[in-house]
This record gives C-alpha cells, structure tokens and sequence, in this order.
C-alpha cells in the first residue's frame, strides 16, 4: 500500500513544477475554508504559476496551524472579513465544505476579488444561479479546480493532443472515478448530503467537466442517472455508488462511473480512467496509477493512423492552467476555462443528481 499522502485522495496534493506567468507580487492570493485536503493542491498550484500567499483563516485554529506548517508565509488573519479587507490581494481560494463554497464565493466577489473553489462548487441549483448573477454584477472570474483534469498531466496532455487533431472528431468519452472511503478519517459533513450534495454532484463533477472539455460541448442534456448506497449502511446518506449517460448538444456521448470501492490493495486512493473516442482513434488515459506495472500515474495510451503510442508523462506537463487563471484575472481573459464552461460543469452534476434513480 502506497504512503498515506497518495492512498487518501482527500488528503491527495498532485505536485506540478515552477510554471510562473508573472513577477513576485503580481499576483497576491489568501486562502480559506480548510475543510478540505484539496486547499494544499491549490495554494500550490497557484505559487508554482508565481502567486504570492498573504494570508489565510479558518474558524478552526488547528486547521490554520497545519495549513501555516506548509505554507508559513501565511499569516493568519483574525476573520474572514479581515482577510477581505485585505486590498493588496487579487483572490481568495476556499475548500470548504461544499455547501458553503458557493456563499463563500459571494463574499468574495462582493469584496472585489477573484475566487476559487474546490470542486464541487455548489450543492444547489439556487446557489449557482446566485453565483450566476454574482459574476455578471462583479465582472470578477468565479474559478472551480476540477483537479481529476487540471491537476492531471496525463488529462492535460490528452487535451492538447486532442486540440491538435490527433484523434478526430470525439464521440464518446468513457469515465471511470473510483476513490477509496477511508470512512474513519472523513469528517461528520462528508456523510450528510446537504452538506456533499450526493455522489454525482460531488465526484461527479470530475467527470462532467472533463466531458464537456474534451468534447468540445458547450451543453449536454443528462439522459439518466443512478445512485446508491450498496454497501455502507452504517452510512444512511452516503452514496457510494452513482453513474450517468450524457448526449452533448454535438453529439458527443458521455457515460461515467464514479464510486467508494478502491480496495485497500490498491496502491492509490482511485485507478482513474479516461477512455475518448474520436472518428480518427482513440485515447486511454491511466491517470494515478498503472496496475502491476507502475505506480506512478501520468500514462497517455494513444491509438491513431500513425500507430500505437505509449505517453508517459508524470513530471512532464506541470499544471498550467493555474498560470491562466492568474492570467485571466489579470488580463480579463478566459484562457483557463470559460465561465460558461465553469458554471455548466457544476449544473449539469447537480441535475444529474437531482433526477437520479437510487438502486435499491
């Protein structure tokens, strides 16, 4: 079994390399809503595009005390409205529970910064709309880390390989999403579902985003969907098991899986994979792992008119979209992801979840 670090994906903190977009102090960030693991990949993500850390709160002092161990340049702020009131940063970045993402964010935009969240940004449809109203008010970006393609250089680079042409038109994308429970060291939130928002809308969104980004769909209507609690009864509102079929207003189809069943064999928190199918080949991404062969993740297997290819590529590829986003907020670009693209990852999860069938 691998360390802790990579056999718990709440704890999961991919590292990138030094991919910085601009000069120290260009771009000033704080961070809060440590409720998540996933806050560690995004302060770094955005130090290695060159962002500077100001400072950081969270209502719960320890969770500051081991955010500071990793990141000390960091000072602690007395509240959040003190850290809002801060007017030398550009954005605030927030794993908080789920259901406090999108109100976060409001905060944030009214306080005239950029924000970033934790997937999933939102558990309501009604969150989203004022999310919706929010940025068109505020003119400032509303970022969401879909880490399973952002903070993945094997996604990334099936993205630009994709780009390029080198697999056609895509059809079909085929989505797999298991991750491990590790039920005793999640906190009370992660299993009451006003708080998570259900399978689909949480890990769920790993596989919408990534649907629509390589399929180049700017929509796509859910066409079913399930849930269910196979094997976790301990657990009432926990769902351990959920899949969906999409058809993308171009046709693309999109079938995905996600789950909490990763074995403790596994020498990872989830085997990941991405199958994309296009009129000129197709590809197979391996994400985290390769099983019995390497434990390193980053594996592209592409099949096209020219050949069989093989791409590893951990190390390789970093994370550049944490450098776009920095660029987008300054530049008023849309570089990283559209807000479109953003907004209709997070709805297309929730009404996924919404008209969910459960499984007995």
């Amino acid at each position: 079994m691998a360390d802790m670090a990579h056999a718990d994906g709440m704890n999961y903190a991919p590292e990138g390399k030094p991919q910085p977009v601009v000069k120290p102090g260009e771009f000033r960030f704080s961070a809060t809503g440590l409720d998540h693991g996933h806050i560690v990949g995004m302060t770094q993500g955005l130090l290695d595009a060159g962002g500077e850390l100001v400072s950081v709160y969270d209502p719960d002092s320890a969770k500051v005390d081991a955010y500071r161990q990793k990141f000390s340049q960091a000072d602690a702020a007395e509240s959040l409205e003190a850290l809002l009131d801060d007017g030398s940063t550009h954005m605030v970045i927030s794993a908080a529970v789920p259901s406090d993402r999108g109100p976060i964010g409001l905060k944030v935009h009214d306080a005239g910064k950029h924000y970033m969240s934790d997937k999933a940004p939102f558990t309501t449809l009604e969150q989203l709309e004022d999310a919706r109203r929010k940025v068109a008010e505020s003119g400032r970006k509303w970022a969401v880390c879909y880490s399973e393609r952002v903070q993945n250089e094997a996604a990334w680079h099936a993205g630009e390989l994709i780009a390029s042409g080198a697999i056609g038109r895509v059809l079909q994308v085929i989505g797999l999403g298991p991750h491990r429970l590790n039920a005793p060291s999640r906190p009370a939130w992660f299993f009451q579902k006003k708080y998570y928002g259900g399978i689909l809308t949480d890990i769920g969104s790993h596989q919408i985003e990534q649907f629509l980004s390589f399929s180049g769909a700017r929509n796509a209507t859910v066409q079913y969907s399930r849930i269910a609690n196979y094997a976790h009864p301990d657990y009432p509102e926990l769902e351990d098991f959920g899949d969906a079929l999409l058809v993308a207003e171009n046709g693309a189809t999109n079938y995905f899986r996600v789950d909490w069943f990763t074995p403790d064999g596994l020498g990872t928190w989830g085997d990941g994979r991405t199958v994309v199918l296009g009129t000129d080949g197709y590809i197979e991404l391996r994400k985290y792992i390769d099983v019995a062969r390497d434990p390193d993740g980053d594996h592209v297997y592409l099949v096209n008119g020219e050949g069989e290819h093989h791409i590893p590529v951990h190390g390789t590829v970093g994370f550049p979209w944490f450098g776009q986003v920095i660029l987008d907020c300054l530049e008023g670009t849309e570089r990283a992801m559209t807000q479109e693209h953003t907004f209709r990852a997070a709805e297309l999860c929730m009404r996924a979840q919404q008209q969910a069938v459960r499984v007995a």
